[in-house]
């Protein structure tokens, strides 16, 4: 038997009569050309009032569109039992507050102990097959809102709010020094280290990288900024940080020379306190928060 998730259903208005299925299946509902070809494979996968129909019929006012989407899940993925802090959830999205020594996705040496083999093992007692499809990434050693979608329409949605910069990410972090501005933008491009490939530089030959930031509390030798994401490079904030001179406790790829800060945090003091954007089937603008995590307090009161 083939399993479909819930369908995602357009009614056709008076105004779109005599448009062709392809035309309001892009324009209208949103899918991408490679989302279109995927369901015109599957029986069910495109249907008009009940019917699977060719993509360039007309549509009549009052026609039933609707796209089912066969259920899937990362057979690829080990299901490991994990403690999981969820903000949110709903038959489309996952929203977790991800704590800070977890990898999001399984990589060459890591197979296990990543949010995603915690949140395949959720689903999984819970009886339901989703694939495991993050929205974004958190590095390994930052904390904070992590969104995960269960359908590739889902996914494809917020990804192109992503490009489109359409996506608020807001982030708390404890930096090294007094900055000298309140508020401040660091517009500057960010691209691999020619010598360390797996280190970022700021460079003028990068790819474009915004950072917006506000001061939050002055501290003793630091000061707890919060930043707004215009771009999503890797490790932007910290590599912006560090280019203002004023790294993140804690960093020990982008901290001060030989300095440890091990006595203060065990890891970067990066926080991905906001995510908000538009929900791909409610359309409507959904925030998520999650509170600053226990060591980034300690940290903050040992320096007041």
């Amino acid at each position: 038997m083939t399993n479909y998730y819930k369908p995602l259903e357009y009614i056709v208005p008076p105004e779109d009569e005599g448009l062709l299925l392809r035309t309001v299946l892009t324009n209208r509902m949103g899918l991408s050309r490679k989302l279109i070809s995927r369901l015109k494979l599957t029986e069910q996968g495109i249907t008009v009032n009940g019917e699977r129909r060719y993509i360039d019929v007309k549509l009549a006012s009052g026609d039933r569109v609707a796209i089912r989407m066969l259920e899937e899940q990362s057979d690829d993925i080990l299901p490991e039992p994990m403690e999981l802090n969820v903000l949110y959830e709903d038959d489309e999205l996952l929203v977790l507050n991800k704590q800070a020594g977890l990898i999001v996705h399984p990589t060459h040496g890591h197979y296990t102990g990543t949010i995603a083999n915690g949140v395949v093992h959720y689903w999984q007692e819970r009886g339901v097959r989703f694939r495991f499809r993050p929205i974004h990434r958190l590095d390994q050693e930052t904390s904070g809102t992590l969104a995960i979608a269960k359908n590739p329409y889902v996914h494809q949605q917020i990804s192109e709010e992503l490009q489109a910069h359409g996506v608020m990410k807001e982030y708390v972090a404890l930096v090294h020094g007094e900055l000298q501005q309140e508020v401040g933008t660091v517009d500057a491009p960010i691209d691999r280290s020619p010598e360390q490939p797996h280190v970022r530089i700021v460079t003028p030959s990068g790819y474009s990288a915004v950072t917006h930031y506000r001061v939050e509390q002055r501290l003793r030798g630091a000061t707890l900024v919060r930043l707004r994401l215009e771009t999503g490079r890797t490790h932007q904030i910290r590599v912006h940080m560090k280019h203002l001179g004023h790294p993140l406790v804690g960093d020990k790829l982008y901290g001060a020379g030989g300095h440890s800060d091990d006595d203060l945090i065990g890891r970067q003091a990066l926080h991905a306190c906001l995510l908000a954007f538009t929900h791909p089937t409610r359309k409507a603008w959904i925030t998520f928060e999650a509170p600053l995590p226990d060591d980034m307090r300690s940290c903050i009161e040992r320096l007041t």
